[in-house]
């Protein structure tokens, strides 16, 4: 999934550092202009408002999931934990930034409410995802599995946001195949090798959507 760079950063960048020394609300847009260095058009050309360039990486990130999940994977399950591990490396490159985010949105309760709904956007595609990919699933599977890969991801990003460490990719993706593992459904390099005989031996705790998707895999 490709990276996003453009002039929009430098508005984000000026407006949480203002955010973070004098104030949310205290803050006004053409304050924000000024620092970025752009007209107040453009910022609201850009921006809806200043709660939209608080969560702006996030709009564009859900975008770019959208389409990485459309091109069509042999993996569903793979395929969203590798979704939730680009959302992680994409703010892992400028923890700085990240975690004055964190800080702002912590100290203003309607940056809170909005954050609970980013959440739950993520968690939602996902969901919508793997009934799509996967015919037949469960919708408790479904929904289960999106909410803890979410929850997962969470959980790690803030040892990030809320430390001075380097918390690395690796630590998610060590954790994503905790979950999958405790799911059910272990990515298929974990299973052992295919050969010509076919023996289907699956997790009790294994979706009958998988076992049927490993099972046409493994015949075709």
């Amino acid at each position: 999934m490709r990276d996003f760079t453009d002039s929009r950063d430098a508005v984000v960048a000026a407006a949480l550092e203002l955010f973070q020394t004098q104030g949310f609300d205290q803050t006004s847009v053409e304050q924000i202009a000024k620092a970025a260095g752009v007209s107040r058009s453009t910022f609201f050309r850009q921006f809806g408002g200043k709660e939209d360039v608080v969560f702006a990486d996030h709009e564009v990130m859900l975008d770019q999931l959208r389409e990485f999940l459309a091109e069509g994977h042999d993996d569903p399950w793979g395929a969203v934990c590798a979704a939730s591990e680009s959302v992680f490396a994409h703010f892992a490159r400028d923890p700085e930034l990240a975690r004055r985010r964190y800080q702002v949105v912590r100290q203003v309760p309607v940056l809170r409410e909005r954050e609970i709904i980013t959440v739950f956007r993520y968690e939602r595609l996902f969901d919508e995802y793997l009934r799509s990919a996967l015919p037949g699933v469960d919708p408790l599977d479904a929904v289960g599995f999106a909410a803890l890969v979410t929850a997962v991801h969470n959980h790690v990003l803030r040892q990030l946001l809320r430390g001075r460490k380097k918390v690395p990719l690796a630590t998610l993706q060590t954790a994503l195949a905790d979950v999958r593992r405790r799911y059910g459904v272990p990515a298929e390099a974990e299973t052992g090798a295919p050969d010509d005989v076919v023996v289907a031996v699956f997790p009790r705790s294994m979706p009958v959507a998988e076992i049927t998707r490993r099972l046409r895999s493994q015949l075709d």
